[in-house]
């Protein structure tokens, strides 16, 4: 018993508050929240850094994804969005995913080849982003690592107005461009 004490009062006092109240739900990104002010996403290489709350002053679209070449992103998710006829109407849309810019670029140019649909692809590489969201997931058994929730997220003077994120985190329903644009 004193074993298992001493161990408990070794560990920093967060980490044994946090194992005690352990019931508490995340609370992800919601209505009202504002986007978090981070110079953390990067677009096309490592020194172009975006701050999505200075880009979305006005309205637009941030669209969450686990893994850029992912099957339901490359194949339903993303062509839903560039293909969908209100999507001129939706202001600045960006595409957001735990991977590298490198391999962002490489899948925004064979997603949108002549960049005519106005989405800009960004990368999260370290996860920052997606964290301050409380949008990430552990999905180290199928890509290794955390990874972000699939969502979407309208925007408007820099706060979100509305949220839909996959419940089960990769599904493909709520946050799907005919919901989000309706």
């Amino acid at each position: 018993m004193f074993a298992a004490r001493r161990v408990a009062t070794n560990l920093p006092r967060v980490r044994v508050q946090t194992a005690l109240f352990h019931n508490t739900a995340p609370a992800f990104v919601q209505k009202g929240d504002a986007i978090p002010d981070l110079n953390v996403l990067v677009e096309n290489s490592p020194g172009n850094k975006v701050n999505l709350a200075n880009e979305l002053k006005g309205k637009g679209i941030i669209v969450g994804v686990p893994a850029a070449f992912s099957p339901a992103c490359s194949s339903s998710h993303v062509p839903g969005f560039i293909n969908h006829p209100k999507l001129k109407d939706a202001g600045k849309v960006f595409v957001v995913a735990v991977n590298d810019p490198f391999v962002t670029k490489a899948w925004a140019d064979s997603l949108d080849p002549d960049g005519k649909s106005g989405i800009r692809f960004l990368g999260d590489p370290t996860g920052q982003f997606t964290e301050a969201l409380d949008l990430s997931f552990d999905s180290t058994a199928i890509f290794g690592n955390k990874r972000s929730k699939r969502y979407a997220l309208l925007v408007e003077d820099g706060k979100v107005k509305e949220a839909f994120v996959e419940p089960d985190n990769a599904g493909l329903n709520v946050s799907a461009a005919e919901k989000v644009l309706a």
